[in-house]
């Protein structure tokens, strides 16, 4: 896919999507990180589910380090991996608290030292409360990469690092919940919903389920 190509498609993906943001319920940075390590392997629809009643009771890293795995389980188990994630954010809510005076850092090396914290989580933290141009190559994002022929790649940090070189720089800050948003509602797995989509034109996906000759309005 060319720069012009490019551009088109960011174009017209900000103007569907008016207000790119995550879908994880969160009112802190912390809330995002918990809920953000949550939904590695799960809906976001899932976690939001669990942390509305976790996040009553306990909300900031003291609180839920105070929870032992035990009491935090019995708030995220219906969530998948849940042993797992709660031993993971209960050591890592006692190095915030040990190290960080209970405060998400906001470095990347700092963020990925936290247990439970790769690349994939520290990106969305780092774009989604810090704001810096990050782009947190999920699923759905390492689909588009390669579907459209934006960022093709073999490993989601192959498709990472060609989406930061590929995407038009003024729309890096919003690029990863712009991908994620479509990918999640029309350019989906099976049967991606073509004729909705606003970037058809452009993108570079041979097997189209409809080909259109205009772009027509995203409905979601």
């Amino acid at each position: 896919m060319n720069a012009a190509k490019r551009l088109i498609m960011f174009e017209c993906l900000a103007a569907a999507i008016q207000n790119p943001t995550t879908e994880l319920t969160h009112n802190s940075t912390f809330e995002l990180l918990i809920a953000v390590i949550l939904s590695a392997q799960s809906t976001d629809k899932g976690v939001n589910i669990a942390t509305a009643k976790l996040f009553e009771v306990a909300n900031t890293p003291p609180a839920i380090f105070d929870l032992g795995i035990i009491g935090l389980e019995s708030y995220i188990k219906t969530i998948g991996l849940y042993h797992s994630k709660a031993k993971n954010i209960i050591a890592t809510c006692k190095q915030l608290v040990e190290q960080h005076n209970s405060m998400v850092p906001n470095s990347r090396n700092a963020l990925e030292s936290l247990p439970g914290v790769g690349r994939k989580t520290a990106n969305v933290i780092l774009n989604t409360a810090f704001g810096e141009p990050t782009i947190a190559v999920d699923t759905h994002l390492f689909r588009l990469g390669n579907r459209t022929k934006l960022a093709p790649g073999k490993t989601p940090l192959e498709v990472e690092k060609n989406l930061m070189k590929n995407v038009p720089k003024v729309y890096l800050k919003d690029a990863h919940h712009l991908l994620i948003l479509h990918g999640r509602y029309t350019c989906v797995a099976r049967n991606p919903k073509c004729s909705e989509c606003v970037i058809a034109q452009v993108c570079e996906y041979k097997d189209k389920t409809t080909h259109i000759a205009t772009y027509p309005s995203v409905t979601r």
